[in-house]
């Protein structure tokens, strides 16, 4: 039995600049500064509360956190609604069909996201929550990517050993954690540069490129 583990912002769906604008009104609403969207990339994929500290740090301000993220999610879940089924990425649906239907293979989300915002994008996605044998999100678990803890998470869920694992990353942290957990791990170059992504077991521009075979043939 294998695992097949996606992350999602960046990875699944085209996120990612989506979540830049929702913070990026919560701290003009709330703080009254600006962020742009290059100071987010340090923080991508670390989870909601890294997301909006990291650059409040930057510019010397101080946020009450928790309401910080309350308000970026309510501004991610208005914002998706204008979104539609396209935002998500070629190829990953059909990835993800094949595995849910072979036998061999076990399905399974790890996102630093909490689940309010990972469902929103499920649900802007249309991607069928019965698809997946586990599902695992940033607000269940204790340390965020690059600390490999969510892709343990998982492999645990889905009863295999991270070895038996593959993940799917965007970002530079994603690959570090599902590395450290000791999964393979290929990234796609949605939201990184290959140049940046080389820790990776393999890069690729697209999930298009994937089949189950690629997959089987990297975990060995």
């Amino acid at each position: 039995m294998l695992g097949l583990v996606f992350d999602c912002d960046g990875t699944i769906a085209d996120t990612e600049a989506v979540t830049a604008q929702a913070t990026i009104k919560m701290f003009r609403d709330l703080y009254n500064f600006d962020v742009t969207e290059d100071e987010f990339l340090p923080f991508v994929g670390t989870g909601a509360i890294r997301y909006v500290e990291g650059p409040a740090q930057l510019h010397g301000v101080t946020i009450d956190t928790p309401k910080a993220v309350a308000v970026r999610q309510e501004n991610f879940a208005a914002l998706m609604k204008s979104r539609g089924p396209s935002i998500i990425f070629p190829g990953v649906l059909d990835l993800m069909r094949a595995a849910a239907a072979d036998p061999d293979w076990k399905l399974a989300v790890a996102t630093s996201s909490p689940r309010d915002n990972s469902m929103a994008t499920m649900e802007t996605t249309q991607i069928p929550l019965d698809l997946f044998d586990a599902y695992i999100t940033g607000d269940t678990i204790s340390h965020k990517k690059p600390h490999p803890e969510i892709y343990l998470a998982a492999a645990a869920a889905l009863n295999l050993a991270p070895g038996r694992c593959v993940a799917v990353e965007d970002a530079v942290t994603g690959v570090s954690a599902a590395k450290a957990a000791g999964m393979k791990c290929i990234a796609v170059t949605n939201s990184f540069p290959e140049s940046e992504l080389g820790h990776a077991d393999l890069v690729v521009k697209s999930v298009a490129q994937l089949t189950l075979g690629k997959l089987r043939d990297l975990i060995g």
